[in-house]
C-alpha cells in the first residue's frame, strides 16, 4: 500500500529560535533553564513560552494557559521548533484544539514524547512530520543522556540517525517492511482509541514504549489496538522500552509474548528492544516519515527512505 508522505519542517541552522512549552505537566523551572542553556550550545536562540515554568495541579497552567503557549509558538513564523518541557499529563485536555492555519504557512518541528505522543498523532493526521525526542530533563541533564541528546541534536540539524539494534533477538520476527513511522506511548495509543487522532494502521510501522504499568494492563491495551484491527494492518513493529514494570507471574505471558500473540499470523518484521522510552538511552525518531525497517539474525536497523 502507497505511503502517504508527511511535510517535514525544514532542519534548524545556527541563530534558529526554539520556543519551549510545557503543553502537559508542571516541569522544574531548573530543568527548563537547563535546557535553555544546552540549546545555547548548539548555536540556537531559546524562547520560553508565558507559562512553560507554571503549575496547576498537577499541570504546568490551566488548559487555556498551555493551549495560548502551543498555539502562540505553532503561529510564530520566527520559530524554527517546540520543545516540550515534559510528559505526565495533560495533552489530551487540548490536542483537539489546535489550529493549524498559521503553521501550515511555517511547519515547525514539535518535539517530545510519552503524554507528547497525543501531539504527534494529530501532527501527524495534519499531515506533518515531528519528533518523537528527549524533553528538558534531558537536555538539562545531557551528560547523563549522551545518546538520546546527541540524536535529537542530529535531526535537528538534518543528520538522519541509522539505527542498528543487537537486542531482541531472541524474540524478534525477522523481515524487511517500508512504511510511515508512527506510534509512542502505548497508554496514550490507547486513549486516542475512538478519537480522531487515533492510529490509522494501513501502510505504518508502529513503535510502543510505556512507563510503569502493570503486565494485565498492558496487554488489556494492547487487546484494545488487536481489537481495533491495528496489528491485522501494519507492516512492521517496534517494541522500545517498557520501563520500570513489574513482573506479574499470573500473567503467564511474557511482554514480548503479549506483543507477538497480537501479530499472530502476519509475518511481519518484529523488532523488540529498542531504545526509545522512558530510559537514558531513548534514541529520537522522525515520527510521519517514511522508514524502512529490517529484521534479521543480527538484529534489527531502522533507516530513513531518503
Amino acid at each position: 500500500m502507497a505511503v502517504k508522505d508527511c511535510i517535514r519542517p525544514a532542519f534548524l541552522r545556527p541563530k534558529d529560535k526554539v520556543a519551549i512549552v510545557s503543553p502537559s505537566g508542571a516541569v522544574d523551572p531548573a530543568l527548563i533553564d537547563g535546557a535553555c542553556k544546552t540549546l545555547i550550545s548548539w548555536g540556537l536562540v531559546p524562547v520560553v513560552g508565558a507559562y512553560a515554568k507554571g503549575k496547576n495541579g498537577r499541570f504546568a497552567g490551566t488548559d487555556e494557559q498551555r493551549l495560548f503557549d502551543l498555539q502562540q509558538a505553532m503561529d510564530d513564523p520566527s520559530v524554527a521548533a517546540i520543545l516540550c518541557g515534559r510528559g505526565g499529563y495533560g495533552a489530551l485536555r487540548i490536542v483537539d484544539k489546535l489550529n493549524f492555519t498559521q503553521f501550515a504557512k511555517r511547519p515547525k518541528w514539535l518535539i517530545g514524547f510519552s503524554d507528547i505522543t497525543a501531539l504527534h498523532s494529530r501532527f501527524e493526521k495534519e499531515g506533518y512530520a515531528s519528533i518523537h525526542g528527549v524533553m528538558a530533563k534531558a537536555l538539562a541533564h545531557q551528560e547523563d543522556n549522551k545518546k538520546s541528546v546527541s540524536t535529537l541534536k542530529n535531526l535537528l540539524f538534518g543528520k538522519e540517525n541509522t539505527y542498528k539494534i543487537a537486542a531482541g533477538k531472541r524474540y524478534n520476527q525477522k523481515g524487511f517492511a517500508t512504511g510511515e513511522l508512527v506510534g509512542g506511548n502505548l497508554s496514550l495509543l490507547y486513549a486516542l482509541t475512538g478519537t480522531p487522532y487515533a492510529i490509522q494502521p494501513e501502510g505504518k510501522i508502529l513503535f510502543i514504549e510505556d512507563l510503569s504499568e502493570r503486565m494485565y494492563h498492558i496487554d488489556r491495551m494492547v487487546q484494545n489496538l488487536r481489537l481495533s484491527g491495528v496489528f491485522d494492518k501494519i507492516e512492521g513493529l517496534v517494541i522500545g522500552q517498557f520501563a520500570d514494570i513489574e513482573p506479574d507471574r499470573s500473567m503467564n505471558r511474557t511482554l514480548e509474548e503479549i506483543f507477538l500473540d497480537a501479530v499472530k499470523g502476519r509475518n511481519i518484521p518484529v523488532a523488540f528492544g529498542f531504545p526509545v522510552g522512558h530510559v537514558t538511552d531513548n534514541r529520537a525518531l522522525i515520527h510521519g516519515t517514511k522508514v524502512n525497517l529490517e529484521v534479521n539474525e543480527s538484529g534489527s536497523i531502522l533507516s530513513y527512505v531518503v
